[in-house]
């Protein structure tokens, strides 16, 4: 990344060439109070650009020292605005040391709610074996993890017309959550709670013909787990941002009212930007639909984040 001078920055892909510009909403507290204030946001979750923030796939010394160095300004940028922000951390998850040391730093020394992770980590799934005791920390920690896409998978034909983002991230979103399903992280760590950023992409979509798959094949599909995808349905929350009411619907259908949380992918492209919760409010418009409507603009991430009633984080202590 390459400051411009003028507010904004460059990202710059490895052969040097522009991936996108991005404006100080990024990285400046101030400029997102205005634009939240402008959005009637009082309360925003703060977290790393993916591709930035992850680093999976450099030496984990040197991703370490970059998270610390990201964990560090977005819990300024929290602490000085604590009623209007949150934190979630991102960690080294190629050493599961040091994504757990990182981890316990993030929650208990500087109050983040949680960790944002990757889909994937260098082609491992997230039910690999060594990052069991990743998901042991977690639920001892009673934190939060939101997965978010990314490292798309795809060859060619993926690279034309924004396949990679608009076909590309729901597909390596369906994975990894299928993945925490059929691996058995689920049913081994039944206090995890994970959202699934961009509704779960494509996996609420499949959930029939995954548990069709479950049932026909369990030579296959049950070499790690005794159960259907539907059974860890209450491990697993979905954001919104699925910009179709009919799959707002779907998804609240399918995994409860009480699992849906408002996303906004502010600020960037895909995101709902202009009118962030739009789509709950339009779809759950209703008198009749009052509860629904506030569970999913804020009353769920309460729950999800492991907020008080005054949305700030329950106090985490460390087991002895």
């Amino acid at each position: 990344m390459t400051n411009n001078g003028d507010g904004t920055a460059r990202m710059l892909n490895s052969d040097g060439s522009i991936f996108r510009v991005v404006e100080e909403n990024c990285w400046c507290g101030e400029k997102r109070i205005t634009e939240c204030d402008a959005k009637s946001v009082t309360i925003q979750v703060l977290s790393t650009v993916p591709g930035i923030g992850f680093n999976y796939n450099v030496p984990a010394a040197d991703a370490l020292v970059v998270a610390q160095f990201l964990n560090d300004h977005l819990s300024g940028v929290v602490k000085e605005n604590p009623s209007r922000f949150l934190g979630l951390g991102t960690v080294p998850m190629q050493d599961v040391n040091l994504a757990i040391g990182e981890l316990r730093r993030c929650v208990l020394e500087l109050g983040m709610v949680g960790v944002q992770i990757g889909s994937q980590v260098n082609g491992q799934n997230l039910e690999a074996p060594y990052l069991d005791p990743f998901w042991s920390e977690v639920e001892a920690l009673n934190c939060a993890v939101f997965l978010h896409p990314w490292d798309m998978s795809g060859d060619d034909r993926m690279k034309k017309h924004w396949f990679q983002w608009t076909l590309g991230m729901p597909h390596e979103t369906a994975v990894a959550a299928a993945s925490l399903c059929f691996g058995g992280v689920f049913q081994k760590h039944p206090k995890l709670r994970v959202c699934i950023a961009h509704g779960g992409g494509n996996f609420p979509a499949l959930m029939g013909r995954m548990t069709h798959g479950f049932n026909v094949r369990p030579d296959l599909c049950q070499t790690c787990t005794d159960q259907p995808p539907a059974m860890f349905a209450k491990q697993m929350y979905f954001d919104s941002l699925v910009h179709d009411e009919d799959m707002l619907r779907l998804i609240v259908r399918k995994f409860g009212s009480d699992h849906v949380i408002l996303g906004t992918d502010y600020p960037f492209p895909l995101g709902e930007i202009d009118r962030p919760g739009g789509l709950i409010e339009d779809v759950f418009a209703g008198e009749d639909q009052a509860e629904v409507r506030e569970r999913l603009l804020w009353k769920n991430a309460v729950e999800f984040l492991g907020l008080d009633d005054d949305g700030v984080p329950l106090k985490r202590a460390p087991e002895v």
